[in-house]
């Protein structure tokens, strides 16, 4: 399925091949920007989102560096921490890694939704846990939950977040058979776990081929960045199918949603999204942090260069500029 109305950028690195990584990256966060467009585009289902969205909501346990209902009420642009575990069950004394962690930025003024992935392996140094640093920014919430997270990312990247998304893979592959499955373009050919993907050749895919096509990496020149980029045609087809998909106003679906995620976001917090931020979903920016693999003090690492952190600061404040 090919964009008609929404125009997607990508922004393009040179790409190096990489040592394995565990770990998803950015397909678990599919469960999160879908709760954003459930909502987005849900107004006839308010009723059933009031009593599902109750299931999900868990503060951060922290002090934003902002007022984000106010900026929310005031219809500036807003940041969303989205959060992606392997696990199969959510609970909220879970403690694990995040496999994927992609920051997210709506405004309606410029009418653009940026989606900014960083690596799972991107060495950081963790704000209350200085004894453990530098370690690896998904052992942020290993030590300190979404609360040490959320801290994270704002330090080492200096933006506010006012918003998180958590979500495990538990309820992703059943979300992407509830809208029928997602089409995606492969950029390139190679088989994995008995599916079979010919470059250039568009494929209709439930929800465990569409997680093969985006779990391979062995085979992939750029590593896990050429990984990371078929995750991003996954989104972007699920993004597109959920907005004119009717089941995903169904109950059934947004239960599957809330079984597999918690936020911050309340209600009041989505009925103003859909009310305020429906014109974000106009433009779609998708991006990444750049970095290459170094191994230090016996860890690997990816270390993403002084230069590309600041490049991605820089496009995230813009993002959130009137």
């Amino acid at each position: 399925m090919e964009p008609t109305n929404n125009e997607v950028h990508h922004r393009h690195h040179h790409h190096r091949h990489h040592r394995r990584h565990r770990g998803w990256r950015i397909f678990w966060s599919v469960v999160g920007i879908l709760v954003l467009i459930a909502i987005f585009f849900g107004g006839v289902a308010w009723h059933n989102l009031k009593s599902t969205t109750g299931n999900m909501y868990n503060s951060a346990g922290i002090t934003k560096s902002r007022d984000a209902n106010k900026v929310l009420a005031q219809k500036k642009p807003v940041s969303i921490l989205l959060l992606g575990t392997d696990t199969g069950a959510l609970g909220r004394d879970y403690k694990g890694r995040t496999d994927t962690m992609m920051i997210m930025t709506l405004n309606p003024q410029k009418k653009t939704t940026t989606i900014v992935s960083l690596p799972r392996d991107m060495k950081v140094n963790l704000p209350d846990y200085p004894d453990d640093s530098p370690a690896k920014i998904n052992a942020a919430y290993t030590y300190g939950g979404v609360k040490e997270s959320v801290k994270t990312v704002q330090k080492h990247f200096n933006i506010p977040i006012d918003y998180y998304v958590l979500v495990n893979m538990g309820g992703l592959e059943k979300a992407i058979n509830q809208v029928g499955g997602v089409d995606v373009k492969s950029p390139l050919t190679f088989d994995y776990e008995g599916a079979h993907f010919t470059k250039g050749q568009t494929y209709h895919l439930n929800g465990s081929n569409a997680l093969k096509f985006s779990r391979m990496r062995y085979d992939d020149l750029q590593g896990d960045y050429g990984r990371q980029q078929r995750q991003r045609l996954v989104i972007t087809a699920l993004l597109k199918k959920s907005v004119s998909y009717k089941t995903v106003l169904n109950q059934r679906f947004l239960r599957t949603i809330s079984d597999s995620s918690q936020t911050d976001l309340t209600f009041n917090n989505m009925v103003t999204l859909a009310r305020n931020y429906r014109s974000s979903n106009t433009n779609i920016v998708q991006d990444h942090a750049q970095g290459h693999g170094a191994e230090e003090d016996g860890q690997d690492y990816e270390i993403v260069p002084t230069s590309e952190q600041q490049r991605v600061t820089n496009l995230l404040q813009n993002s959130l500029k009137n």
